[in-house]
C-alpha cells in the first residue's frame, strides 16, 4: 500500500491554449504531468463540469464581461467565459495526458448557483466533492498537486488538502497560472509556501 497520491487538477481542453479560457503555456504542463504519473499509484484528476447555465459564466449574466466581479449567493464572484460544460469538448481531458492511468476523477461546479475552484469543496465549502473521504478511504496522507491553473483551482485545491490535513506538496513545473492582475501567480505560490505546502521546483 501507498500512501501517496497525484492529484491532477483541471487538466482539460479549454484551459490549454485555444481553449475558451485558456492557460498561457497550458500545454506545455502535460508531459510533466505524464512524468509525474509514472511515480505514483494514485492518481486523482479533477475536472471542472458546469451546466450550461452555471452562475460563473460572464453570458448568463446580462451586461457584464468576462473578468468582472460579481456577488453570486453571497460571495464574491470573477466572471468567466463560458468554459468546461458538461460533456463539451473542451471539458474533457487534455489530448496526450495519461488518462489510462488516472484511478478516479472528481467532478466539480456542478452546481450552477456556486463556483468550485479547489478539488475538495466548492467556494463557500457548502458542499464536498468526496475526495477527502475518498483519499482517507485509500489510506492517502500525503499529496503531490500539479495541473491548472496555479492562482485558482490549484491553489485553493492545495490550501483545502492542508485544512483536511494531507501534507501537500506542488510540483511547480507542471502548473501554469491564469494572472489576471501581475503577480497573481507568484502571490499565489508563496501563499501556498507559507501555509505549509512544499514547493517543489
Amino acid at each position: 500500500m501507498t500512501d501517496r497520491a497525484l492529484i491532477l487538477v483541471d487538466l482539460q481542453n479549454d484551459f490549454l491554449p485555444g481553449g475558451a479560457l485558456a492557460v498561457s503555456e497550458g500545454d506545455q504542463v502535460i508531459p510533466v504531468a505524464n512524468g509525474l504519473i509514472d511515480g505514483f499509484e494514485i492518481i486523482v484528476a479533477t475536472q471542472d463540469w458546469h451546466p450550461p447555465d452555471h452562475g460563473s459564466f460572464a453570458a448568463n449574466h446580462p451586461g457584464k464581461q468576462p473578468f468582472e466581479t460579481i456577488d453570486l449567493n453571497g460571495l464574491s464572484q470573477v466572471l468567466w467565459p463560458v468554459h468546461c460544460v458538461q460533456g463539451q469538448p473542451g471539458a474533457a481531458f487534455a489530448p496526450g495526458l495519461q488518462v489510462d492511468r488516472i484511478t478516479k476523477v472528481f467532478r466539480k461546479g456542478t452546481d450552477p448557483s456556486i463556483d468550485s475552484y479547489s478539488g475538495f469543496f466548492d467556494n463557500g465549502h457548502r458542499k464536498s466533492t468526496g475526495l477527502a473521504e475518498w483519499l482517507r478511504e485509500q489510506g492517502v496522507k500525503r499529496l503531490t498537486l500539479c495541473g491548472l491553473a496555479t492562482d485558482y483551482c490549484v491553489k485553493f485545491t492545495a490550501l483545502d488538502a492542508l485544512a483536511e490535513g494531507f501534507a501537500v506538496a506542488l510540483h511547480l513545473p507542471a502548473t501554469r497560472g491564469v494572472n489576471l492582475e501581475p503577480g497573481d501567480v507568484d502571490r499565489a505560490v508563496e501563499e501556498m509556501r507559507s501555509s505549509g505546502v512544499k514547493i517543489e521546483d
